[in-house]
């Protein structure tokens, strides 16, 4: 399995949705979400958008005054995100505009980045 959870976060550290698919308890949860958002908050511009926290790396982007962070597992860390980053962030920027998703369609998603593809 390689996605385990699944966070939107605000610049305030207030988790606004929360996904997982592994079973934590609530206490779990809400411990690992304070540790995962007070981290990545503290985090620069600067520096890149993965962290390791206890078996986990933890893939974020902000966007407007959303946090989306994802949550992986330690050994499973997409190789194709790291290196096809700039793709990553177009889709991601396909699908959701202003904090609000817009397009859901893998086909329409995909087609843009399937024209780069062939002109470069």
């Amino acid at each position: 399995m390689g996605i385990r959870f699944i966070l939107l976060v605000n610049k305030q550290g207030q988790t606004r949705l929360a996904q997982y698919y592994e079973y934590l308890t609530l206490e779990e949860r809400r411990a690992l979400e304070g540790e995962i958002v007070r981290k990545c908050l503290a985090r620069t511009e600067q520096q890149c958008s993965f962290v390791e926290h206890r078996n986990y790396k933890i893939v974020y982007r902000r966007y407007a005054s959303l946090f989306f962070l994802v949550g992986v597992d330690n050994d499973e860390c997409e190789l194709d995100i790291m290196f096809h980053l700039e793709k990553a962030h177009f889709m991601l920027e396909e699908m959701v505009v202003n904090g609000c998703i817009v397009e859901t369609s893998k086909t329409n998603i995909l087609a843009p980045i399937q024209l780069m593809d062939r002109a470069s």
